[in-house]
């Protein structure tokens, strides 16, 4: 009897510090379907949202239905809800122009700030909110669904240690059929189809992937070029935007292609790995392949069902709470990083203006970000 006290008083302890240990967190928008993300990782229990900044009332409601959170958490703006419960770090689900919104009402009350991604709407939006997170110490960072894939990080692990020779071509797949043939809810589609809100169509929502996993692999190294084409194949579900973009990245000895699109019949996020002897596949958050050349076109075949990766490298806000509390100190130009962010943003202001001017954009190394 005392042996089960005693398991159960350490329990209860556990559990008060547990509570008290939890990462105060503040949703900033509810208008990014992204959004459900957090609300199913606060079940984790290390996490808490103790406010959220949503004007439309109807939205919040419905939410607060369909998540079971309480509607007197909701403030009409960013700036009521940051006073009234101050939290540690906040979460941007809003539009990709907002992110620079949240940094200002954050940064100066030393409030951590994670955003969706693409890290901003450009990159002079981007220089600013780096810049505020530097004056201010706070950590800014990008939340990609496929940081958290453990195939793309067995990816990494198995050509850092030379096992397909040196990389020489990736290609990275991501997109789906499109947002309206989806049914995405009207308050995502409305900014996420206006350029002005979220800076571009395919090319700024399913490109960034690519573009962020590049710039990781290659430990931070810019592109000589960048190279984009842009197209628009459902003009009656995307008047204002591109639906379709491809975008080549130029190394002195490798290259990448980021086929971006809203057209894929089948939603996908992939990658190809090509090195001198062999290639990896990211098939998909679980499924690894790995080739190695035999002969000419003939090779053996290895293919793994990862499980997921360990706490807290297996859900955005687990990690974002240990990066605050110090438990871990993320790599140089780890996907989520600011310094990975902040060359997305330069490549994808580049692939733009390859788009629209129809030539390659020359990068160079010396420039400031």
């Amino acid at each position: 009897m005392k042996w089960v006290l005693c398991v159960v008083a350490t329990l209860v302890m556990w559990g008060q510090a547990m509570a008290a240990d939890k990462l105060r967190i503040g949703v900033a928008g509810l208008t990014h379907t992204h959004v459900h993300w957090i609300f199913e990782s606060e079940k984790r229990g290390d996490i808490e949202i103790v406010g959220i900044a949503e004007s439309n009332r109807a939205l919040a409601k419905r939410y607060s239905e369909q998540h079971g959170y309480s509607i007197d958490k909701v403030y009409p703006s960013l700036e009521a809800m940051l006073d009234a419960t101050e939290p540690d770090a906040v979460t941007a689900f809003g539009s990709i122009r907002e992110h620079l919104e949240v940094v200002q009402a954050a940064a100066p009350k030393g409030i951590h700030v994670m955003v969706e991604k693409p890290l901003a709407i450009n990159l002079e939006h981007a220089q600013q909110m780096a810049s505020l997170a530097n004056k201010h110490d706070i950590h800014l960072l990008t939340n990609y669904e496929t940081t958290w894939y453990p195939t793309n990080h067995k990816v990494k692990q198995v050509l850092t240690a030379d096992a397909v020779g040196p990389m020489r071509k990736v290609i990275v797949r991501d997109g789906h059929k499109g947002p309206v043939k989806l049914g995405i809810n009207e308050e995502f589609l409305d900014w996420l189809l206006d350029p002005a809100e979220n800076g571009g169509g395919a090319i700024m929502d399913f490109g960034c992937y690519g573009v962020n996993l590049m710039t990781w692999l290659t430990n931070g190294q810019l592109p000589d070029s960048v190279t984009a084409i842009t197209q628009q194949l459902q003009p009656g579900n995307h008047p204002l935007v591109d639906d379709e973009a491809t975008i080549i990245l130029t190394y002195p000895d490798k290259q990448a292609v980021i086929q971006a699109s809203w057209n894929w019949p089948i939603g996908r996020k992939d990658m190809e790995v090509y090195g001198e002897t062999g290639v990896l596949y990211a098939d998909n958050r679980h499924t690894y392949r790995k080739r190695v050349a035999e002969g000419y076109d003939d090779f053996a075949q290895t293919t793994k069902t990862l499980s997921e990766r360990p706490y807290p490298y297996d859900d955005p806000f687990s990690y974002f709470k240990a990066v605050i509390d110090g438990s871990i100190t993320p790599e140089p130009y780890a996907l989520s990083s600011l310094e990975n962010n902040m060359l997305v943003m330069r490549i994808l202001d580049a692939a733009r203006l390859s788009a629209s001017s129809g030539k390659q954009i020359t990068l160079e190394k010396n420039q400031v970000q």
